[in-house]
């Protein structure tokens, strides 16, 4: 009896503190709704900043945060929310966060939404519909290290989508930094008047509510959105959330959207109800109503995250034909593709289970499922790319506690036959055998990327070297003036990108190049298919399509290679590598044998040689019938990088 009376007195002692919690949330919410209110959109600014990794971009945002208010000061990375963004200094997921700003000059209100996206050319579908909910950016440029690879990239990408562009120097505070370097470069690579550049620190906050903040006021443009218009949005991201199902994302383009109201989109036709409407500040408030020009978030009632397409329009149910859908809108294209199995066959449930979690948070990874022969039940899946396939896996093995073997990594090819038509293969099982290839196929042609480096001078001639070992062409060479920097443009395939490349890059560089890169389609190549064989049989989760250039030298390394993890067996194991149905290499592991000599004499010759003559016969026999056990350390241990 005391027991129970206790839990009901712990109850209801929750109860009033939850009840309490609630109170002062719903008064939050409603006291953010009255401001917002009392806005008109003329004194709205969406912007974005634009970046290199590690140029500050993270640490800019927290102090915008800081002195709007938002957040107390010394958070830090408060926009970047996962694990992997945290430890890398990278931003893999758009966020957004709504501030309000009181402009001295003026005494009036402001409402700033400031959308944070990934810089990295693997996320650049959620870059490209973050600017697209944005009239303006911020240039970010680091003072000691100057204009890199990813900001120029990002710079095109904004500039085509007619951001107003506010060039900002970061790091002033540093012993390092050359800030009269980088307003040159800033001048010469971006054509940007030197009046317009902020010299900023974001780690101290110098100049940022002196300069910073009434310069996004002044230059970025309101949003172009009507309220008296029919409700549309576009779909800037989304994330699942194990309470509400898909939370997504918008830009309100026009009209206004409020709880319960019934919305449709225009590229995959589905209906839904809206359960909650509020903002980011910087987690979710739900605030009952979004009107045009604010960036904030739903909840539809969306149980499949695949149906959240990046850059959809959403409407008014009933208002379909008298809204003009949003343009650009693109499925993404998985680029790089992976073979994924558990290192224990007897957990693929559970992995399964934890990889279609992650699935549902990232609705542009490409899942389906496959078996080896070598390590049984997998998946087949795509990423964006390199980067996007490591963060993937990363997450996988920290939030999750996962453990699986990655196979080497492939790229689409396609395939023309002669007959007109065309197909796109991701699995090295997939490719066609000898016979089709002399009768049926017309030619291959594999993925190219431009890629966009910059790096020290004096690294010019390795850096050209590495790029011309990979199949590079180079397109364009830049020498940025008194800084003695190069910026290189090559053409490359985009296989060799995702072998490693940067990493290569790093090595010769000693970590100073750095690196970007844009997909500019397919070009003809002489693809062929490379097999690992072991007596005889192929290994397929060893497979892999590559250049003919390539097959000799990869040929030689794999069975080397695998040699070392192979144990010897009671037989003879032969490795080889083939390619066009045609051995490049080989590589042999004797017999394990028995002493079968141990307890003759050794002037009885005719024994001897008929012990020896029966222990070869047994092996031969042996061989013909046995089939190898490799482990799976073999496997983990040949793939690993």
């Amino acid at each position: 009896m005391l027991r129970r009376l206790f839990k009901c007195s712990k109850f209801i002692r929750f109860s009033s503190n939850s009840s309490a919690t609630t109170g002062s949330t719903l008064a939050v919410a409603k006291s953010l709704q009255q401001r917002i209110e009392d806005i008109p959109i003329e004194r709205y600014r969406n912007f974005s900043i634009v970046a290199h990794v590690d140029h500050g971009k993270s640490t800019l945002s927290d102090r915008l945060l800081e002195l709007t208010g938002v957040v107390k000061p010394g958070g830090k990375q408060v926009l970047d929310k996962l694990e992997v963004e945290r430890e890398r200094g990278i931003t893999v997921k758009a966020q957004t966060c709504t501030m309000f700003y009181r402009d001295e000059r003026d005494g009036l209100d402001y409402l700033l939404h400031l959308v944070d996206t990934p810089g990295h050319v693997d996320f650049r579908a959620e870059v490209s519909r973050s600017y697209a909910s944005c009239g303006g950016a911020l240039l970010l440029v680091d003072a000691s290290q100057g204009v890199q690879a990813q900001t120029v990239a990002n710079f095109y990408l904004a500039y085509s989508m007619d951001l107003k562009l506010i060039p900002v120097i970061n790091k002033i505070d540093l012993d390092t930094a050359d800030i009269p370097q980088a307003e040159e470069q800033v001048v010469n690579t971006f054509e940007l008047p030197k009046a317009d550049i902020i010299k900023v620190s974001a780690k101290t906050g110098a100049n940022i509510s002196k300069d910073l903040l009434p310069a996004i006021i002044d230059k970025i443009p309101p949003p172009a959105g009507l309220s008296d218009k029919p409700f549309r949005a576009l779909l800037v991201d989304s994330w699942y959330d194990s309470y509400l199902g898909v939370v997504l994302l918008i830009h309100c383009v026009d009209g206004k959207l409020k709880k319960g109201a019934n919305i449709s989109s225009a590229h995959t036709g589905k209906r839904y109800e809206v359960k909650e409407v509020g903002i980011m500040y910087p987690e979710r408030v739900p605030t009952g109503c979004l009107t045009s020009g604010q960036v904030g978030y739903i909840v539809p009632g969306l149980k499949d995250s695949r149906e959240a397409k990046i850059g959809d329009t959403l409407m008014h149910q009933g208002h379909e034909s008298e809204t003009e859908v949003l343009p650009g809108f693109e499925e993404t294209k998985p680029m790089v593709f992976v073979g994924a199995f558990p290192t224990d066959g007897t957990e693929f449930n559970a992995l399964d289970d934890d990889i279609q979690r992650l699935v549902l948070n990232d609705r542009s990874v490409s899942l389906q499922r496959e078996t080896s022969n070598a390590l049984g039940q997998g998946w087949r899946l795509g990423f964006l790319g390199s980067l996007h396939a490591s963060v993937f896996k990363e997450r996988l093995e920290k939030e999750y506690g996962s453990k699986l073997i990655i196979t080497q990594p492939t790229v689409p090819y396609l395939i023309k036959y002669r007959d007109g038509s065309s197909s796109v293969i991701t699995n090295p099982d997939d490719f066609p055998d000898s016979s089709i290839l002399r009768t049926k196929i017309q030619e291959f042609q594999e993925p190219y990327v431009e890629a966009i480096m910059t790096l020290p001078q004096e690294y010019l001639g390795k850096v050209i070297r590495i790029c011309d070992d990979n199949r590079g062409i180079q397109t364009e060479i830049t020498y940025l003036n008194t800084t003695g920097q190069v910026m290189l443009k090559y053409h490359l395939p985009l296989a060799h990108l995702v072998d490693d490349f940067f990493g290569k890059l790093k090595s010769v560089s000693r970590g100073y190049a750095s690196l970007d890169y844009e997909d500019i389609g397919y070009k003809p190549s002489n693809i062929i298919k490379l097999e690992l064989l072991i007596n005889g049989r192929g290994v397929d989760a060893l497979a892999q399509v590559m250049h003919c250039s390539q097959t000799d030298r990869v040929g030689k390394e794999w069975v080397k290679k695998f040699k070392e993890y192979v144990k010897a067996q009671l037989y003879e194991v032969v490795i080889q590598a083939r390619a066009n149905n045609k051995i490049i290499a080989r590589e042999t592991i004797k017999a394990r044998r028995k002493d079968v000599l141990a307890k003759l004499h050794a002037s009885d010759v005719s024994r001897r040689k008929k012990l020896l003559a029966k222990q070869k016969e047994g092996k031969k026999q042996m061989r013909s019938i046995g089939n190898i056990q490799i482990d799976q350390e073999a496997y983990q241990a040949f793939l690993r990088k």
